[in-house]
């Protein structure tokens, strides 16, 4: 999951097809793109010709619930629309979410780019449009946990000459990330949840402008399963430097040779 300033990037896009990643990416509403004279050429426009005429008769939009972490739900409408290459059944679909398809608001109308199919029975549809918004909705969570790497453990503060050496400070701040985790969840098992959001909230937790909560789930995002998308940060910090360390090693063991 990522913004509009890589959903709009077609090098990134691209390479990530290339390497089969699946993604949604934002798209910024007035991004243009090659399209006969009489079709749209914008996601605004492309979403404007869904067919909506109210609830009773919404076109293709199909209504879905977004939950969110502090248990409130709320209403909201997507639908796949067509924009010059992008299309239900195309490689690339554009996916429309907003709050009110008729005026399409800018606070709560996202435009996605994915490359996850789309099935093809009806119903079967609803919930895959409703799986892309709710995946774009992680993505607060993910700049969330950047913003506390590059601010308090200096992501953006390497100061050096090569490439090697960029990764490599990148390397050692994503483990200290996965240290700082680890030591403060092994100090709160036991805590009363006041006691854990006391901390979490002490750590700037509430500086993000996210919803109040309380134990462990108010510090970090639950519910998915890991797997090889998606993995725990606290298991893989000694795995981490072991790449570092060995990647680092051979140029040197080369040139000696």
């Amino acid at each position: 999951m990522a913004d509009c300033a890589y959903g709009d990037n077609p090098g990134f896009t691209e390479a990530l097809l290339a390497a089969t990643v699946r993604f949604v990416l934002a798209l910024k509403p007035r991004k243009g793109t090659w399209a006969p004279a009489d079709a749209a050429h914008t996601p605004t426009e492309a979403a404007a010709e869904l067919g909506w005429r109210g609830p009773s008769r919404p076109g293709r939009w199909r209504r879905i619930q977004r939950r969110f972490r502090d248990g409130h739900t709320e209403s909201w409408w997507a639908a796949d629309a067509q924009l010059g290459g992008w299309g239900p059944d195309r490689r690339l679909r554009l996916v429309v979410a907003t709050t009110d398809p008729a005026s399409l608001p800018g606070h709560s109308t996202w435009y996605l780019l994915t490359n996850l199919p789309r099935p093809a029975s009806r119903r079967a549809q609803q919930a895959n449009l409703a799986e892309v918004v709710r995946l774009y909705g992680l993505r607060n969570w993910v700049e969330q946990g950047y913003k506390q790497v590059k601010g308090e453990l200096g992501w953006a503060d390497f100061q050096v000459r090569t490439d090697r050496a960029i990764r490599r400070h990148w390397t050692l701040v994503c483990c200290a990330f996965s240290f700082c985790w680890q030591a403060f969840l092994a100090e709160q098992p036991a805590a009363p949840e006041s006691q854990v959001a006391a901390a979490a909230t002490a750590r700037g937790a509430q500086a993000t402008g996210h919803r109040g909560g309380t134990g462990r789930a108010a510090v970090v995002a639950t519910g998915a399963a890991g797997g090889a998308g998606l993995v725990d940060p606290m298991e893989h910090a000694a795995t981490l430097l072991a790449v570092m360390v060995a990647s680092t090693a051979a140029p040197a063991a080369a040139t000696a040779a």
